[in-house]
């Protein structure tokens, strides 16, 4: 943009923050997570609404690109390598069946559909992932964390966060015009993975270290000021190493995982994150064109033809995928519900779509349809099968996997 009028953009963000914790807040005392109200805020200050926000304005772009940055470090923090390692096989068979079936599903109906090779790859990738912090607040308030279905759900959403940052990876590299061949898929593949090797042995040896000496004797703030500068950084050294910008962002919060600053941090990065990262999904909802979404018109039978099977795919895959441990005598119906809600790492994927021109509006609105639909649905469902619990006291091991997942 050529000039940007500073007053107005202000108050440009004031009503976007204000309508997004506004809305928030209802969607939570509707016990929906807050994630959807901030969508709908976007919906309705977008351009097909309200005519507020566009999401094409380069100044907004970089802000929502900062909110996911800070996002997938705050996942970061919030994992524990070594914890993720004692999840049981369980976990582990659902989070594999949960990303390959949607996928599969989501591709499949493209691929029936006529569109685009590209379009049936960040589509069904766009179901793969399970949102961790809209599963971990349902069964928190439930009180079932100490259930064995809960543990499953928790430790597979956990995988599944994992597993999509690389599918992200490869995805991203695909969009940028990466021909879809297998070697291409195994090479963007390996550098996902290697980056994250290489930055997680090299940086465990260093990053936790160099921020103790530095933040010795620092004014307050210093250690969270150290790690906002990692995680950008890191950021920028997956894009140059051909990967994706959260690729580094979760790495540089996986180093920083349990040490010696990582509460404040954490406190820090979390305040910062109230700010960016309710606007990045005010600047996604702002790009859904609710035009296409009405059924009258007969251009946009195909829009609403793909959104709904896609969430057909997306709650079968899902729901299914609780069924893969044939072992677990549980109850089966609540690991399937508690693996459907998508929320922002589907929205990352439908967003990427759009900025690369795999997705037109028509399917940007459809996929984010699919990610609204299963991030609404699943808290009900998940209330249904499986009734609040007495207040009990949680084992060890549950409370350990609780905090793992509690806020990210």
């Amino acid at each position: 943009m050529d000039h940007l009028d500073v007053p107005q953009f202000l108050g440009l963000l004031v009503v976007m923050l204000g309508a997004a914790k506004l809305l928030g807040a209802l969607a939570q005392r509707f016990g929906q997570p807050a994630v959807l109200g901030e969508l709908v805020a976007g919906v309705l200050l977008g351009m097909s609404v309200g005519g507020l926000v566009d999401p094409k304005n380069e100044v907004l772009h970089v802000l929502a690109e900062l909110g996911v940055v800070i996002l997938l470090f705050e996942i970061g923090l919030e994992t524990d390598l070594r914890k993720l390692l004692q999840v049981g096989g369980s976990s582990a068979v659902v989070a594999i069946v949960g990303v390959v079936l949607p996928f599969a599903l989501g591709y499949a109906v493209c691929w029936m559909l006529g569109l685009g090779n590209l379009v049936g790859i960040v589509a069904g990738a766009s179901l793969t992932a399970t949102s961790v912090g809209i599963t971990a607040r349902v069964l928190t308030d439930l009180n079932r964390l100490q259930e064995p279905e809960s543990q499953i759900i928790l430790g597979a959403a956990i995988i599944d966060d994992v597993v999509g940052l690389v599918i992200l990876a490869v995805v991203s590299g695909l969009t940028q015009g990466a021909e879809v061949t297998v070697f291409g898929v195994a090479k963007t593949t390996a550098i996902a993975f290697g980056f994250l090797v290489v930055t997680l042995l090299f940086g465990r040896l260093v990053v936790p270290p160099l921020i103790r000496w530095i933040s010795q004797g620092a004014s307050p703030g210093t250690p969270t000021i150290l790690a906002i500068m990692l995680a950008l950084g890191f950021a920028w050294l997956a894009s140059v190493a051909g990967s994706a910008m959260i690729i580094g962002a979760f790495a540089a919060g996986l180093l920083l995982c349990g040490s010696q600053h990582a509460h404040d941090i954490e406190k820090g990065v979390a305040n910062l994150g109230h700010f960016f990262v309710p606007l990045f999904f005010v600047v996604v909802g702002a790009a859904v064109d609710v035009r296409v979404l009405n059924p009258v018109d007969p251009a946009n039978w195909q829009t609403l033809e793909v959104g709904g099977l896609l969430i057909v795919a997306a709650v079968v895959g899902k729901f299914l995928a609780g069924y893969a441990p044939f072992w677990f005598k549980g109850n089966k119906k609540v690991i399937g519900v508690g693996m459907i809600p998508r929320g922002e790492v589907g929205l990352i994927f439908a967003q990427m779509g759009l900025a690369s021109g795999a997705f037109d509006s028509g399917l940007f609105s459809a996929v984010t349809l699919m990610v609204m639909v299963t991030t609404f649905i699943a808290p009900p469902l998940l209330k249904m099968l499986f009734p609040p619990n007495r207040p009990e006291q949680k084992s060890p091991e549950t409370q350990g996997i609780a905090e793992l997942v509690t806020e990210a």
